[in-house]
């Protein structure tokens, strides 16, 4: 209670982490536009019950897989550490690794590329930049498409997508109304699939902007438009009506998928906002200068009636005539939505939300990136096609790799990546964090490890490794993609002012985060609560299923364990049998590792309980079963009595 708000609990302070603990578990498109935690739990209480569910059962996060986990107990111990650089990559100058550009076909273009060499030379020489080199490694395949984002050389982003994955959220619909449910306030529209999607009189009716945006008044532009209120749909949307929908979350389980019309088209530096005439700055830009600066470009822009912009956080910095021309392409790409209105029938897709080589040109090629790298030539041609349309100048930042190496382990993104599926991450400074996904929360934990201090410097130390973990956690959950509820375990600090550093310091880590997160201070345990929103599944979730093994406890039963129940077992069918002259002989199959325990340490038991029935028994190792499989079979009449783990 040291950190109640002012106003107690109840106060609007306290609800904003209530209202980021709902978004955790959501599922949206980059750079949130509307607010759509207002009437989000009676939204959900009326998507389960036509679903036939419960009014107030929770769902799993959109796209994400469900795991179903017995209890686990704690690895204890630390895998070999997995190191990011080689010795000898370990210097203060970082390096890009060379690539190498195809040969100038003619004369004029041979001139050219050493004319732009002896350019950038002398740039250099006049006025030499020290800047981070940033660079996006795209390695595309016939199943899969991978990208990666260095710092010098470090690797800070990573998205995976699977060229089968249907990409629906985000993607626009005209759909047609199937009928309306009044005791719901919903609508359900055909759109095409098996389940009708679901549209909440709440998504009909225009909604305000998310709490991350601030709207910029345009003088002269708005028009005054009839409020509509949940009482005018039944009579504007009636049953067989078309209406245009954008999903906002993907069909979980036996719901359909969820629609909505505020419908919000995004591009480099701005987001469309086709039915909507209020216009807005992402609040993540936080100068004052340059937020003033952005709302003359938004009040200066020619945007039609009826529609409305918003500038993402990519825009800050950025010159006019990008906006201008941003604009000029999403009022183009509309043109061409609206004209496939106008074609197609209902139930159809008119705008699909384009794949991870188009968002990735979309949202990562700004100024500050170097060069992008991929080892497609076909999908290399149609990155120069899409980047001669935003800045011609920039196709030169544009790399074919041709190599043999593979482009992820000539990068060394490869060895890297094994820490994002590590469960223990080591920290330069001989500390590490341990990372649990479990089905509610993700616990991190952070070790001081081999650096073991006294005295004087061990607050110095706690307060270094645990200022080195909140650096290193934000850059993880930044490419995990983990997202719900998050607690962090830091090493506990006596001083509340080196507390309050760490708070500090894991807020800027995650100031470059696109999911939106919510973070509490440190409470009394020591621990760290936060919320990171869900974009899409995890990393985890994508390239790993659970164990069939283990069954995704991450451990199996003992030998011991094993043999524990196989004379368990073998007791409860010997003393069910009628006591008779006859030999009642039973013959066990068990995995090899088990056979051994019972043949060794555990065979007086096994006569001894031969010996206290009247039974006789006979064991057989199968290499193929599994080590919690056992069969019992009467030898008599080839009778299968007991089979557990099959």
């Amino acid at each position: 209670m040291r950190f109640r708000p002012t106003g107690g609990i109840g106060s609007p302070k306290a609800g904003q982490a209530a209202q980021a603990r709902a978004e955790a578990t959501g599922t949206d498109i980059p750079e949130e536009v509307f607010d759509v935690s207002k009437h989000n739990k009676e939204i959900e209480q009326a998507e389960n019950i036509a679903a036939g569910l419960p009014a107030d059962e929770k769902t799993a996060p959109v796209q994400e897989k469900e795991y179903k986990r017995d209890f686990r107990e704690p690895r204890l111990e630390t895998p070999a550490e997995v190191r990011e650089f080689d010795d000898e990559d370990d210097t203060d100058t970082f390096k890009p690794v060379p690539v190498s550009d195809p040969r100038p076909e003619g004369i004029v273009e041979t001139i050219r590329a050493a004319a732009n060499r002896v350019v950038r030379k002398v740039q250099r020489l006049i006025k030499p930049v020290h800047r981070i080199h940033k660079e996006v490694i795209i390695n595309a395949e016939s199943l899969e498409i991978r990208v990666a984002v260095l710092e010098d050389g470090k690797l800070e982003e990573f998205t995976i997508e699977r060229t089968s994955d249907e990409r629906l959220v985000g993607s626009i619909f005209k759909g047609k109304v199937k009928n309306l449910e009044d005791g719901l306030k919903a609508a359900f529209v055909d759109i095409g699939f098996e389940k009708n999607a679901f549209l909440h009189y709440w998504d009909i009716v225009p909604a305000a902007f998310d709490s991350g945006v601030e709207i910029v008044e345009r003088e002269g532009r708005r028009r005054e438009k009839p409020r509509i209120t949940q009482k005018d749909i039944p009579r504007l949307y009636p049953p067989g009506s078309e209406i245009i929908v954008q999903v906002t979350k993907g069909p979980i389980g036996t719901k359909g998928p969820r629609v909505t019309t505020n419908l919000a088209l995004p591009g480099r530096y701005l987001v469309l906002l086709p039915n909507s005439d209020q216009s807005g700055i992402s609040r993540k830009i936080e100068h004052p200068e340059e937020r003033q600066r952005l709302k003359k470009i938004v009040r200066e822009l020619s945007i039609p009636d009826g529609m409305g912009v918003i500038i993402r956080t990519v825009g800050e910095g950025q010159q006019a005539r990008y906006f201008v021309r941003d604009l000029a392409l999403l009022l183009e790409e509309w043109e061409g939505i609206q004209a496939r209105i106008n074609k197609q029938p209902p139930a159809t897709c008119v705008f699909q939300e384009p794949d991870l080589v188009e968002r990735t040109v979309r949202d990562f090629l700004t100024e500050d990136v170097e060069r992008i790298v991929i080892d497609n030539n076909r999908q290399f041609e149609r990155i120069k096609e899409m980047i001669s349309r935003i800045s011609k100048r920039s196709i030169n930042k544009v790399k074919f790799y041709a190599e043999h190496q593979p482009l992820f382990d000539r990068f060394n993104i490869t060895r890297q990546l094994e820490t994002a599926f590590s469960r223990q991450v080591h920290l330069k400074s001989g500390g590490y964090i341990v990372i649990d996904e479990t089905e509610a929360l993700v616990a991190i934990d952070v070790n001081t490890g081999r650096h073991k201090s006294s005295g004087r410097d061990q607050d110095s130390t706690i307060l270094r490794v645990n200022l080195e973990a909140a650096e290193e956690i934000a850059r993880q959950l930044r490419l995990r993609n983990m997202g719900g509820l998050i607690v962090l375990d830091f090493i506990d600090m006596k001083q509340r002012r080196d507390q309050q550093q760490v708070y500090n310091k894991l807020r800027e880590g995650l100031r470059r985060d696109k999911a939106k997160t919510h973070v509490l201070p440190i409470s009394q345990l020591g621990l760290l609560e936060m919320t990171r929103q869900r974009h899409s599944e995890s990393v985890r979730a994508a390239v790993y299923d659970d164990c069939p093994y283990c069954k995704g406890r991450g451990k199996v039963k003992s030998a011991l364990t094993m043999s524990v129940e196989i004379q368990r077992k073998l007791s409860e069918i010997l003393k069910r049998r009628q006591r008779d002259e006859t030999d009642f002989q039973l013959r066990i199959v068990v995995n090899p590792s088990v056979l051994d325990r019972l043949q060794t340490e555990d065979e007086k038991l096994i006569v001894e309980l031969e010996k206290r029935y009247f039974g006789k028994l006979s064991f057989r190792k199968d290499p193929a079963f599994h080590s919690e499989q056992f069969k019992i079979i009467n030898v008599a009449n080839n009778e299968e009595l007991a089979s557990v783990g099959s």
